[in-house]
């Protein structure tokens, strides 16, 4: 018998059989829709392993034997963290067993599935998360305590996961969240970053500067399961020749491996438990061991190094060319590897390509995994020789895409010339998909030259750029915004003439959410078992269902009800206010108002006019008798989040902040009355400290840049109040809870531009616009707070142009802050503010969100995983 070489390493064709699992074979579903299950093996698959632990010796001996197994440890050399990872490892167990359960379940069902792409899962620590979900916290607390432990130290123990930074990630999180806990079949996928995006440190003179966030240092993560049966090789650079019918071959180039690291997301008083997929870049030749031997040591190692960078840091600087190449190489490698394991999936079904809509959607959050669009056109029509005009039809009845920024300069855009260099074939199809594009808008608005230019997925200039929400518009089933008032303005700005093209009917709305059980039952457990006190139903009941917390509004009458409820804040500040004296070293009062503005660093959420007006209430302070000042509200002012590593005037922000504080805390007339902090790297666990503190939070951006905001909703669930502008979701939220329960201020989002023209044309002095505000100015300038050299960039965006409008908006903002004081003052009115609050925020949990998308977007319904028996 000969032999073929080109046969040689291929897989054998088998015969078609039940697919073989660990539990079982699985059945086959007949044409009836009802399950066949192969003789003997249905009581294997129910019988299956063991069930979750719910037995406190069950539970201790399970940490034991992770103590001795899995990490190779004794009781007596047993510290903290080795506790936290058995303890962690034993709760991964019964996570395990039902995320097995679930995707057996998937399997055997074959329901549609819904797909999330995110460039970040801002995840947060897993532990706590992980035991309140599956319902077994006071077991573990105890079973902690008999083995010598206390649980909330070792929850402390966790870092951080890495893979997020700001409120894109924690939606993404929120969403897989409610995704479990409302039984969808959805997975996520991502990047395995190895250090996050940075560890934020403050300089002396109050500079940030950025260090590795090696979260993944011990070597060792409980909460991710390796899978080295699945990776996929990604290519990058070489050459594509074209060949027929539209089709090209791709060769050449460098090539690397995407291995896959699954990360088990349980749902709420549920078996189901969804997944996070990340990928991990690996060489796919790594050691050059001629080269080791010829004596060139650097080179030996050169394509592990460069394989390994794509997946080392989130959003590597891309203030330089080299830091854009490494961002592009992110979102392809993350997106081929995620559509080539979505396929695999889909070609198990073994259905025609013409079905892939019926049984995938694939969603994307942001423009970040746009090339995937790109990337199923090339692979149906280069790989599965799909026609061109048939594969674009699948394509866009696959993929939703999600904007969250309607400022231009935020719209991601790639220099032609880079894309050409990095995915070549790509750049072909791009361009081959906007000619076609463009001639279809032409055939309906003929001459009219501005549309072409303003939708074309190409900008002109030098160098050219390909724009990436174009892409994601025309390349989408539908495009939504997060807020009411974002997804109007995406409508009439940015995606005006898309809507023309396409009618409105593709662009609709999801206002985003947050999941109540992180942000509420984890992070503030005294108010949730407060509220599940009042109403008297199961905690697993109304936090499935936010809206039941209208019941507790009758209690704003209630005398002890409203001493329970002050109490819980009290003790939430006093939590704080440890942290704070034991980080900083800065003593808190707790009676004081605490007053917060913790998100991410940047000039349109406008942290700058919130320092600014620090400073006119220390001003006003220190001009004050000594009377006069024993009758204002104390108030701590508290900021937290990070600045981009190449953000110039966010990271001045942070530096005068920083700066005033030093002032403002030392000044024997004042510090009684006013403190100001700035809580360096905020994380999700800070978060979690910070949130349930607050008497004010501040949401402050100039309306209409705002896309949404999601701490707003994780304050105001927690029973702090809002002060903000007609920006984002505070709209709604003041709509949900009532005006009278919001401190608004400021020009609204329609008044914005028409200001922007007088300042650009008609230009009046800063003293003129608010002499308040130019006070403040001056003061800093004139050497208030030390040297004024550093900060005259920062104060000059103010003076020439303003564009974030604080001028226009400063006296306004110190009024809305007056009143917020007197409100503060009335301690039962702003008790009654409080509770209406929370009372009313049931619309904003992400569970509301995820069947919007589910039922009006993706069109996949719930699937129940069976209890065991």
């Amino acid at each position: 018998m000969s032999i073929d070489p080109s046969q040689i390493g291929k897989p054998k064709p088998r015969p078609r059989r039940h697919k073989r699992s660990l539990t079982g074979y699985l059945p086959e579903v007949n044409k009836d829709g009802k399950e066949v299950w192969p003789k003997g093996e249905e009581k294997t698959w129910k019988a299956g392993l063991k069930s979750v632990s719910t037995e406190v010796p069950q539970i201790t001996e399970n940490i034991v034997h992770h103590v001795q197994t899995s990490l190779a440890r004794q009781a007596y050399n047993l510290d903290n963290f080795g506790a936290y990872n058995a303890t962690a490892l034993a709760v991964r167990d019964d996570l395990i067993v039902n995320w097995n359960d679930t995707q057996m379940t998937y399997t055997r069902k074959a329901p549609k599935r819904a797909y999330y792409l995110s460039l970040e899962f801002l995840m947060g620590r897993s532990l706590d998360n992980a035991l309140l979900n599956l319902g077994v916290r006071p077991q573990y607390e105890e079973g902690a305590t008999k083995l010598g432990f206390n649980l909330e130290d070792l929850i402390d123990t966790e870092r951080d996961a890495g893979l997020g930074n700001g409120g894109l990630g924690r939606l993404a999180a929120c969403y897989l969240d409610s995704s479990a806990t409302m039984e969808l079949p959805i997975w996520g996928y991502g990047l395995r970053y190895k250090y996050g995006i940075f560890q934020q440190l403050i300089a002396p003179d109050g500079s940030q500067f950025e260090a590795p966030d090696p979260w993944l240092a011990p070597g060792f993560n409980p909460w991710e399961i390796p899978r080295p049966d699945v990776s996929y090789d990604v290519r990058f650079y070489g050459h594509a020749d074209r060949t027929n019918k539209g089709r090209a071959v791709w060769s050449g180039g460098q090539e690397v491996i995407a291995a896959a690291y699954d990360v088990p997301i349980p749902g709420y008083a549920t078996r189901t438990t969804n997944c996070i997929r990340l990928w991990d870049s690996r060489p796919k030749r790594g050691f050059d061991l001629q080269s080791f031997n010829a004596g060139d040591y650097e080179r030996a190692v050169e394509a592990s190094n460069t394989a390994e960078q794509i997946t080392s840091v989130l959003y590597p600087n891309d203030n330089h060319s080299v830091g854009k190449e490494l961002r592009l190489k992110q979102q392809y490698f993350w997106t081929a590897a995620s559509l080539s394991d979505i396929l695999r999936r889909f070609r198990n079904l073994d259905k025609p390509w013409s079905e892939l809509p019926e049984n995938v959607a694939i969603q994307l959050n942001d423009t970040h995994p746009t090339l995937s669009i790109v990337e199923l056109q090339r692979i149906l029509v280069d790989e599965e020789e799909v026609p061109w005009d048939t594969a674009w039809d699948i394509v866009t009845r696959t993929f939703f895409y999600t904007n969250h920024t309607v400022l231009p300069e935020a719209l991601e855009k790639w220099p032609v010339p880079l894309m050409s260099n990095l995915l070549p074939r790509h750049m072909q199809i791009i361009f081959d998909l906007n000619a076609s594009f463009l001639q279809a808008v032409e055939k309906k608005f003929p001459g009219d030259v501005g549309k072409l230019q303003r939708v074309s997925l190409i900008e002109e200039g030098y160098p050219q750029n390909v724009r990436m929400a174009n892409l994601a518009c025309i390349g989408s089933r539908k495009v939504n915004g997060v807020a009411e008032l974002h997804s109007d303005l995406v409508r009439k700005t940015i995606m005006k003439d898309m809507v023309d093209i396409f009618g409105v009917s593709k662009f609709g709305n999801v206002t985003n959410g947050i999941t109540p059980r992180r942000w509420l039952d984890q992070c503030n457990p005294g108010l949730s078992t407060l509220i599940t006190d009042a109403l008297g139903i199961p905690k697993t009941k109304w936090l499935k269902d936010l809206t039941l917390l209208k019941g507790i509004e009758k209690f704003t009458k209630d005398k002890k009800f409203k001493t329970q409820w002050a109490a819980v804040k009290r003790a939430n500040k006093e939590r704080l206010a440890h942290y704070v004296e034991n980080t900083l070293g800065v003593q808190l009062d707790p009676n004081h108002m605490f007053d917060f503005q913790c998100k991410r660093i940047h000039e349109y959420k406008r942290q700058s006019l919130n320092i600014l007006g620090v400073i006119h209430r220390y001003l006003t302070l220190k001009n004050a008798t000594p009377e006069e000042r024993k009758k204002a509200v104390p108030r701590v002012v508290i900021f937290a989040g990070k600045a981009a590593p190449g953000y110039y005037m966010a990271k001045l922000t942070i530096r005068l902040i920083v700066t005033v504080s030093k002032v403002l805390n030392n000044d024997p007339d004042t510090k009684d009355y006013l403190k100001l902090l700035f809580l360096p790297d905020y994380s999700v666990s800070l978060a979690e400290l910070i949130i349930p503190a607050s008497d004010i939070s501040q949401h402050i951006s100039t309306a209409g840049t705002e896309a949404s905001g999601t701490s707003n909703m994780k304050f105001c669930l927690n029973g702090g109040l809002l002060l903000g502008t007609v920006d984002g979701a505070n709209i709604e939220i003041a709509e949900e809870i009532g005006e009278d329960q919001v401190f608004f201020f400021g020009h609204l989002a329609p008044t914005v531009e028409g200001v922007r023209y007088e300042h650009t044309y008609h230009p009046v002095a800063v003293e003129e616009r608010s002499p308040a505000l130019a006070h403040v100015l001056n003061e800093i300038s004139g050497g208030r707070f030390g040297d004024s050299g550093p900060f005259e960039p920062l104060l000059n965006t103010i003076r020439q142009g303003d564009h974030y409008l604080i001028s226009d908006d400063f006296d306004s903002y110190i009024e809305a802050n007056k009143t917020v004081d007197e409100e503060f003052a009335d301690r039962e009115g702003w008790l009654t503010k409080s509770i209406t609050t929370v009372a009313r925020m049931g619309k904003f949990s992400s569970d509301r969100a995820i069947m919007t998308y589910a039922e009006e977007y993706w069109n996949i319904e719930p699937v129940k995983v069976d209890e065991r028996t």
